[in-house]
């Protein structure tokens, strides 16, 4: 997901610089090779703020699952670490346990 929302960032930066500096004021002109009238340019305008907004959407969404993730494996592996350093201590306590795994 983190990679999905860079993405569409890179996207819609990528589409509003080409706008600002490429395309010439008030007649449209022409945005990446492609002729376009002001209209076009306005909804190109609005679709890369879209992009920018949902890729910042996901980047943040996709950062905090992450982040819970790895709280998630990180509790898990030290109950796992007791858990086995508890069994270990009964293996050592209990002879009769001592011959099974």
């Amino acid at each position: 997901m983190v990679i999905l929302g860079l993405g569409l960032l890179i996207l819609g930066g990528i589409a509003v610089l080409s706008a600002i500096f490429v395309s010439e004021p008030g007649s449209g002109g022409e945005l990446l090779g492609f002729d376009v009238t002001t209209l076009e340019s306005f909804l190109v305008g609005v679709a890369a703020g879209a992009a920018i907004l949902w890729g910042f959407t996901i980047l943040k969404w996709g950062t905090r699952r992450s982040i819970a993730h790895r709280r998630e494996r990180k509790e898990l592996n030290k109950l796992n670490e007791k858990l086995e350093r508890v069994e270990s201590e009964r293996r050592v306590d209990d002879p009769e346990r001592r011959d099974t795994p």
